[in-house]
């Protein structure tokens, strides 16, 4: 892939504010932060199922995507197709919600797996492997200045800093996840008997605020387990699209 933005792990200062709600309004005192990044990574959000018969294939793509660097790999596993005999074991309803939002967002006549969106402004179908590479190579392409990302170094808060509004507003996502592979023995189905493989599974998903184009301070979600990353999108209220992008 032509694209290789790498997060840069380092110190920076982020706007420590009094709490309001879930946000936070900037004051002028600084505090250390870590993972601010150079160059905003592209998102690729797989939308599968453990139960459907072409995912396996898709979750493959993905996770030869999710080892390139500026690359943001994320798996949502949906339960629409539980009722075929196999309830995924990952999924959950807000997963569904949030690929229906995109189809409405991309104009797809159906929600469908295994879809892939590439930073909320396209999407293809998780087994069209060049279709997708092609995707992520055009959204590398299309950068746009976003607004930055500063993780506190306690890891519970996160600053977005200024930067312009798209119409409709935006708001700001956390995405907890378990990084790298995990297996699944699916017993029922039309994947009975296999042994399905996925990538950073997503875990959580809580919005965590609307970001008005000035800099705030937003709280994290706990993280259930050690090990859990949590990634933090910058995201259109109308049409989608990802308008920045950190993992902690």
């Amino acid at each position: 892939m032509r694209f290789r933005g790498l997060f840069i792990a380092g110190a920076a200062a982020v706007l420590v504010a009094s709490a309001v709600g879930s946000v936070a309004q900037p004051t002028r005192t600084h505090r250390a932060v870590r993972s601010t990044t150079v160059q905003e990574p592209v998102v690729v959000e797989l939308f599968t199922a453990q139960g459907c018969a072409g995912c396996p294939e898709a979750n493959r793509v993905v996770e030869t995507l999710a080892e390139e660097p500026g690359v943001l790999a994320l798996t949502y596993a949906v339960d629409y197709w539980d009722y075929l005999g196999w309830p995924d074991t990952f999924a959950r309803p807000e997963f569904a919600q949030r690929q229906n939002a995109y189809r409405t967002a991309l104009r797809v006549r159906n929600v469908y797996t295994p879809q892939v969106v590439i930073d909320g402004r396209r999407q293809a179908s998780g087994t069209a492997a060049a279709a997708v590479q092609q995707a992520v190579d055009a959204a590398a392409a299309d950068r746009a200045p976003p607004p930055q990302i500063e993780f506190r170094e306690t890891g519970d808060r996160v600053g977005v800093g200024s930067g312009r509004v798209p119409a409709g507003g935006a708001e700001v996502w956390a995405v907890t996840y378990t990084p790298g592979a995990q297996t699944v023995t699916v017993g029922q189905g039309d994947n009975r008997g296999q042994v399905v493989r996925h990538v950073n599974v997503v875990r959580s998903l809580r919005k965590l605020g609307a970001w008005t184009g000035r800099p705030a301070l937003y709280a994290l979600p706990p993280r259930a387990a050690s090990g859990e990353a949590v990634a933090v999108l910058v995201q259109a209220k109308t049409d989608r699209r990802i308008l920045s992008a950190a993992a902690l």
